[in-house]
This record gives C-alpha cells, sequence and structure tokens, in this order.
C-alpha cells in the first residue's frame, strides 16, 4: 500500500515469498535460528527474492539460538535471548 513507507518483520508468520516479491519499500526481516512456524530456510528464501531487487533497501538476519517470539518473550535469564532482542 502507499501510506507504506518502510517494514520490519520480526519472527515473521504468514508471509509468504510471494509477498515478499511484492514489496516496493524498504525492509528488514529477522528471523530466529529455532523456529517451526518459520524457519531459516524460507528467511534465506525472502533473502533471496529482496537480494534480486537492488533498487529497495533490505537487510536479513537470522538470529542464532532464539525461538520464534524472541523480540517480545524470551527468557531473561538465557543471555544469547537477551542480546538477540536488545539488538
Amino acid at each position: 500500500y502507499d501510506f507504506i513507507q518502510a517494514a520490519v518483520l520480526c519472527h515473521p508468520s504468514f508471509v509468504t515469498v510471494d509477498d515478499i516479491k511484492a514489496v516496493k519499500v524498504p525492509i528488514s526481516v529477522l528471523g530466529a535460528e529455532i523456529d517451526q512456524q518459520f524457519p531459516p530456510e524460507v528467511v534465506k528464501q525472502f533473502e533471496e527474492v529482496l537480494s534480486a531487487k537492488p533498487e529497495i533497501k533490505s537487510h536479513v538476519k537470522i538470529f542464532p539460538k532464539v525461538v520464534h517470539g524472541w523480540t517480545l518473550r524470551y527468557n531473561d535469564e538465557d543471555e544469547a535471548a537477551v542480546k538477540a532482542a536488545e539488538e
């Protein structure tokens, strides 16, 4: 939609490769290494699609040792989880 100027997807769900093919604004896709809902393989597919669109700024990263929901629902005693959420 024209009113969206940039997007960030943290531990995405219900997003398809076709959705990413339609992206027209800068986007960041932040995934989890341990994610059954949205495995790293899918995040890597997104990265491939976005890499083929050099006119669109994009950033894709898979955070190691964290699970789906790592930005909001993490164990604050797990150093790796806290570090990832803070980043």
